[in-house]
């Protein structure tokens, strides 16, 4: 139902600062107006959908698969890391299942592929179907592309990590393409056209197949390569150890799980002091050394990491037509980028809040009371027709396996089911995942491939729910800017303009 324009709006300065944290942070809890809109599948023309189209991809399970899923649940990994058993019902193991089949990546025939014979980008020419027809707004547009190796043969298989877009840098317009893998070393990618004028096409190789196979060793074998700190007091004695979920028990552990959602969290006991002296939680470091034998050759900068793949032809197709301020900000003390924040407007009732999200969570010191599951705060909100509650979560669960991701996603959900029963008109928007640059060594840690899983995971757990969207995924693939982890301002910018459509939706005439 369409919501009337309120009478007085936030202005852009604080709006843009606050999602300039929520880019920056994990969650941002909001109150507010908003909209509801859907997400809807994306379609695929011209080409055979036998492995993922972006954003809910098809997976055809074959009985070997789903014999190798019922001898591994995907639970397995989770008790390995603290979570407790009979915490999980029948439809959230069946849900973790299905979720971990459908991400499953296409692997290369032979665990050691030489670097010759991996997709070389630069010899890789893609092809924009039909581009002598007459296109209008509406339409869709397809290119194609065959990979090839570093010996100029063809590649007879998929898995590679593709991202395209579609864009008129006079109009500053953009957006992103749906990628389809034959796993046949054909590819195709589809984008819809939604403005008029000369629409150029970019494509990109994000990383290899056989980096792929990289992220996703590292992400089973190594858990820990992002590590996190506390620091324990008591009087004048201070100690601080390693924390992090899945902590290798080489040690006397400190058990500081959240008891309400089940959610473990570990740290080594302090030598002298007890559990109880915990003051923080902090960001500890990155592990290095994390690439054994040639791996180190699929994650080449100017080789065939984010690497352009030129057009055969042209490159483009011509298409054809078819604030006031009562909010202020409290200063709470508290870092800006570690928050609590507050802001009210107390003339027009509007008040604004945002916090960290728990962990795992790359960030300054903050106070281990500061640090709030989603899902607990959802529980403590009353809710109604003037709320909204915003968040967004993805970044910093990169460096860790799926399961986590999915069962702290189950325990978001079911917190919003929760709060959608008591309080049917309250309205929950969800900013999705962004890409990112990837300079040296950074895609171990959060590669865009990373990313695009998790993205993938939270859309399905949240599809039939009454949520919002803010599609960052999209608007920093297609936007002209270079990717960045924490976008420019005019993307944010562009963020708070979709959020604020929502807000104040126009009426309909």
């Amino acid at each position: 139902m369409d919501r009337k324009p309120t009478k007085s709006l936030p202005p852009y300065s604080i709006l843009l600062s606050l999602f300039m944290l929520l880019a920056l942070m994990a969650l941002l809890i909001q109150v507010i107006n908003i909209n509801w809109i859907k997400f809807h599948d994306s379609s695929v023309n011209g080409a055979e959908q036998n492995w993922r189209i972006y954003p809910v991809p098809k997976f055809n399970s074959t009985k070997k698969q789903q014999m190798e899923l019922k001898r591994v649940p995907w639970t397995d990994r989770l008790l390995q890391c603290g979570y407790q058993n009979h915490s999980f019902t029948p439809e959230e193991r069946s849900e973790g299942a299905f979720l971990m089949k459908m991400i499953k990546w296409p692997k290369p025939p032979s665990p050691a592929v030489p670097f010759q014979k991996s997709s070389d980008p630069a010899h890789v020419r893609f092809v924009i179907l039909n581009s002598t027809k007459t296109f209008y707004v509406g339409n869709q547009l397809q290119v194609m592309l065959q990979m090839v190796d570093f010996e100029g043969h063809p590649k007879q298989y998929g898995g590679d990590y593709l991202q395209g877009r579609i864009h008129t840098p006079d109009l500053k317009a953009g957006s992103a393409g749906t990628v389809v893998d034959n796993q046949n070393g054909f590819y195709y990618i589809n984008f819809n056209l939604s403005w008029p004028g000369k629409v150029e096409v970019s494509v990109s190789l994000v990383h290899p197949s056989e980096g792929i196979q990289v992220l996703e060793r590292l992400r089973k074998e190594r858990p820990d390569r992002v590590y996190f700190k506390s620091a324990f007091k008591s009087g004048n004695s201070f100690e601080t150890t390693v924390c992090n979920l899945c902590l290798p028990q080489s040690k006397p552990l400190c058990d500081f799980g959240d008891y309400r959602t089940g959610e473990p969290w570990f740290c080594y006991k302090p030598k002298k002091l007890p559990c109880s002296a915990r003051i923080n939680h902090m960001m500890g470091g990155y592990e290095q050394n994390l690439l054994i034998g040639e791996e180190g050759h699929y994650f080449q900068s100017e080789i065939n990491v984010k690497e352009p793949i030129l057009p055969n032809g042209p490159g483009y197709v011509t298409v054809e037509s078819s604030a006031r301020t009562g909010l202020r900000e409290f200063d709470l003390g508290n870092s800006k980028k570690t928050g609590p924040h507050l802001a009210l407007d107390i003339d027009n009732k509007i008040k604004v809040e945002y916090y960290a999200h728990g962990t795992p969570i790359r960030i300054l010191p903050i106070s281990s009371q500061d640090l709030l599951f989603i899902a607990n705060k959802l529980d403590e909100i009353k809710g109604g027709k003037s709320t909204i509650i915003a968040f967004t979560i993805w970044c910093h669960f990169n460096t860790f396996p799926v399961e986590p991701y999915i069962r702290r996603l189950q325990n978001i959900r079911k917190s919003i089911l929760r709060l959608l029963d008591r309080s049917p008109d309250t309205l929950v928007v969800i900013k999705t995942a962004n890409v990112q640059a990837l300079p040296q060594d950074f895609s171990f840690y959060n590669s865009d491939w990373y990313s695009y899983q998790l993205d993938l995971v939270m859309r399905k757990m949240f599809e039939g729910i009454n949520v919002a969207f803010v599609d960052a995924w999209e608007m920093t693939i297609a936007h002209y800017l270079p990717h960045e982890l924490h976008p420019q301002q005019v993307i944010i910018k562009n963020e708070v303009d979709v959020f604020l459509s929502y807000v104040c939706p126009l009426e309909k005439s």
